[in-house]
């Protein structure tokens, strides 16, 4: 996979055509809210010194204002959210502030990379979890062998899901969150694509499930809802204790993020569901393109309810990092190997909806002639 962007970048120097669907970063411009926010915030002298771990209090409003009118979840946003740098080095900076040297973490395989490597940067050992589509792609905890559930600190939960698109049934939540109380273990619960729904499904908070405060940490971002990946602004929550813990951790490594920036988050989360339904709105046409653009070159994808991601299979023996290379090499298509987010993603490869929709069906037709070519 590390060959990947050199190969691209040889490409598109000699001219080919090349169509990436890798990376789960979407075209859009962000919001004009946020530019005309952040361009009022940068011209003040103030919004340009150190944050430090408080940041601007006008963004933890929000981000506390948010929760409370999205989810119906109150917190207080001083002692129980915490800004971050993105929600990606939150996540692995809440390993650094659990686990001790040899302390488990339950780490879903395919999942985001982060999981597994913030659990070796904090000393603690990964324990993959194999999802799969016939446990839906869930994470059941009361399957990890006994005497790996004794060491178990923390479990990662990402739904809607990546790279699979997969959703967690609130049953499926009920019961994890009582399995995770009873042991003590620590949910870090990533929630980047509670906003990305189709077809009448409404993503839930985790604190919308009763007893999740007492073990849970929920991870919200900026980046994928509303198009402002490079901005690298997300917040975490939580009960006070385990936010300390991860500020703690926090005030050793950074000094919090761009004032400017803060303040161009709180615009857009005054009015989140504004900015939100057009980009949702264009994820699904492009979603609803794709999948027979897929299907009518032989390929056998789930209908995804959630995510800007196709979670596509392939078919038996062949290896998605090989079929990543061809794809590229051959067609000019950038997808992700299911491999690159680990052993258990292994058959497949994601498609990102991240580029416009005669793009993508592009892309599906270039996919179906290296399938054939297989």
């Amino acid at each position: 996979m590390g060959e990947i962007p050199s190969i691209k970048r040889r490409l598109v120097q000699q001219g080919v055509d090349v169509i990436d669907v890798g990376a789960g970063d979407a075209d859009f411009p962000p919001p004009e809210a946020a530019i005309d926010a952040l361009a009022r915030a940068a011209a003040d002298p103030a919004m340009s010194r150190y944050p430090f771990q408080l940041g601007l209090p006008a963004f933890r409003e929000a981000a506390a204002a948010y929760m409370q009118r999205r989810f119906g979840v109150a917190c207080d946003p001083f002692a129980e959210l915490h800004p971050l740098l993105g929600s990606k080095e939150g996540i692995a900076h809440l390993a650094m502030a659990v686990l001790d040297r040899g302390d488990v973490a339950i780490v879903p395989d395919p999942g985001y990379p982060v999981y597994h490597g913030g659990t070796v940067l904090a000393q603690g050992e990964p324990h993959l979890y194999p999802i799969t589509p016939r446990s839906d792609f869930l994470v059941e905890l009361d399957a990890v062998p006994a005497d790996v559930l004794k060491r178990t600190r923390l479990v990662y939960l990402n739904y809607p899901n990546n790279p699979t698109a997969a959703i967690a049934p609130r049953d499926y939540l009920e019961r994890t969150v009582a399995f995770c109380r009873r042991h003590d273990i620590v949910i870090a619960y990533d929630n980047p694509y509670c906003e990305i729904t189709f077809d009448g499904y409404v993503a839930p908070s985790i604190f919308e499930i009763p007893g999740a405060r007492d073990v849970a940490v929920e991870f919200h971002s900026l980046s994928k809802s509303f198009c402002m990946t490079g901005w690298r602004l997300g917040w975490a929550v939580g009960r006070s204790e385990l936010v300390t813990a991860l500020s703690r951790v926090k005030s050793y490594v950074d000094t919090g993020a761009f004032l400017a920036v803060q303040a161009a988050g709180a615009a857009v989360l005054h009015d989140a569901a504004a900015h939100l339904a057009p980009y949702v709105a264009q994820f699904k046409e492009r979603r609803d393109a794709m999948l027979p653009a897929l299907r009518a070159q032989g390929f056998e994808p789930e209908t995804p309810r959630a995510t800007m991601y196709i979670w596509v299979p392939l078919p038996e023996g062949l290896p998605s990092a090989a079929f990543q290379r061809r794809a590229l090499e051959e067609a000019g298509v950038v997808v992700m190997p299911g491999s690159g987010f680990g052993a258990g993603g292994e058959g497949f490869f994601r498609v990102a909806l991240t580029v416009a929709t005669p793009r993508l069906v592009e892309g599906a037709a270039r996919l179906g002639k290296v399938l054939a070519a297989v």
